[in-house]
């Protein structure tokens, strides 16, 4: 046989560094996915409707503060302390102790 073009070879090799790249992406998508579906069926389970409802809003509005509500709501339901579906009133009261917890950890400087 006779010796391959240089050339030829590392773009052989480019491409499949490049398919190779291609393919981590897409798992980490997928990966990606799978964990925010099984965050929504957590949610979807302790959650009613119309809190459901609120959450989806604040998700547009705020989507950082929707993320940690969701990550506090999901770590109640793994740690099993809640016993029934939590209600708009009391997704609403934990609005408001997440807010307050928010705007004491505010740092301020006092000039001289």
């Amino acid at each position: 046989m006779a010796e391959e073009d240089p050339e030829l070879e590392a773009l052989r090799k480019k491409r499949l560094e490049q398919l190779q790249q291609e393919q981590i992406t897409q798992q980490q998508v997928e990966e990606q996915r799978r964990i925010e579906n099984q965050r929504q069926a957590i949610l979807k389970g302790i959650l009613t409707n119309e809190a459901r409802e609120r959450l989806a809003n604040i998700k547009l509005a705020k989507p950082d503060y929707a993320m940690t509500l969701e990550n506090q709501l999901i770590q109640l339901a793994q740690t099993r302390r809640v016993s029934e579906k939590i209600t708009d009133e009391q997704l609403r009261s934990l609005l408001r102790q997440l807010t307050q917890t928010q705007r004491e950890s505010k740092i301020t400087f006092k000039r001289r």
